[in-house]
């Protein structure tokens, strides 16, 4: 049976970005021929579960009976789990894991878990790496800076920005470009995940009309996100041999 993996992508700040990159995992792997399931905890209604409503189920992360139906089913066939973790609550978590075992699984070998820390331009967002870091012994941590604004992510004074980016020394940096605001708002209208989008189709795989030229910029877009994620072997984080396939799929 193939060890399950699992990714939880969050941020104890809320406004940084955290589903889009979810939405960006969950094409990326489709794309890949990776089988996958999300959880969206934004209960009770769930953004992810609007853009992947055949991979996601909402849940409320904080009961025990939602974390039942997360990690009791971790052997269901299915290679990678991703939870998107409502804002705020990333820290709290974590140490759910903790307290479940979860981490002592991951540690000895039987789950492959990986955190994606979703950081904002604030000191504030940057701090959350101190209290993220003492949960990932044995996991593997992306700091993923999400230029959902004109952010320099303080790199323009680097006592401040190697203080906070150095503190956690096999961290992996991961970079995600601001999209086009009007592309980004025409696949919110359209409720529908990106890589639906740039394909010119509804949900349920018909014809859409698009704007040729938003869709161009998405195209981009989401071709240097997944160049990220080739660039830190996401396939083989999922146990998965890569697949040579571009955005415009």
């Amino acid at each position: 049976m193939a060890k399950p993996v699992v990714i939880v992508v969050g941020a104890d700040k809320g406004g940084v970005g955290k589903t889009t990159v979810s939405r960006t995992l969950l094409d990326y792997f489709s794309a890949h021929n990776v089988q996958t399931r999300a959880f969206d905890t934004e209960s009770p209604r769930g953004t992810l579960k609007r853009f992947h409503p055949d991979l996601t189920e909402v849940v409320d992360m904080t009961t025990t009976a939602d974390q039942m139906k997360i990690f009791d089913t971790l052997h269901s066939g299915l290679f990678v789990t991703v939870i998107d973790v409502r804002a705020g609550l990333l820290t709290p978590a974590l140490g759910s894991l903790r307290d479940i075992g979860f981490l002592d699984a991951a540690q000895s070998g039987q789950i492959t878990f990986a955190v994606f820390h979703i950081l904002g331009p604030s000191i504030a967002s940057l701090d959350e790496i101190t209290e993220t870091a003492n949960f990932m012994k044995d996991a593997k941590y992306f700091l993923v800076k999400n230029f959902i604004n004109d952010t320099q992510f303080f790199n323009w004074d680097q006592s401040t920005y190697q203080s906070y980016f150095n503190r956690i020394s096999d961290a992996t940096e991961l970079t995600i470009p601001k999209l086009d605001e009007m592309a980004y708002e025409q696949v919110e209208v359209a409720s529908v995940p990106f890589l639906k989008f740039v394909g010119n189709k509804g949900r349920q795989d018909e014809g859409a009309n698009y704007s040729f030229v938003l869709r161009g910029y998405v195209r981009h877009w989401l071709a240097n996100v997944w160049g990220e994620y080739d660039r830190i072997k996401l396939t083989d984080l999922a146990g998965a041999a890569p697949v040579t396939r571009s955005a415009d799929k």
